[in-house]
């Protein structure tokens, strides 16, 4: 599995839309094949700060994922609001069992 991780601060003039936009791109990536999460929070301890966590099958499915038109549009669009550069990790990992 492939986790990615991410971050962009928002400002009050561009939270709402930030906000807004990210919500649209998390459900449309949900429908996408190979994503098993794909979802935004607002920082309990940083209301200004999104917080992206996304789950997918394997490498080829985010790759996918990064080569669909909506998904550039939308990095386009949350790095231009964006009060500086969004943060982006990724990371394969594998379940493990607690024993």
């Amino acid at each position: 599995m492939i986790i990615v991780t991410g971050a962009a601060i928002t400002t009050p003039e561009t939270h709402d839309e930030m906000l807004g936009i990210s919500l649209e791109h998390c459900a449309r990536s949900r429908a996408e094949p190979g994503c098993i999460a794909h979802n935004v929070h607002v920082d309990c301890e940083n209301q200004s700060r999104l917080v992206f966590v996304e789950h997918w099958a394997d490498m080829g499915a985010l790759k996918a994922h990064f080569a669909v038109p909506e998904s550039q549009a939308f990095a386009g669009a949350l790095t231009t609001l964006a009060a500086g550069a969004p943060d982006m990790k990724i990371f394969a990992a594998q379940d493990v069992s607690p024993q």
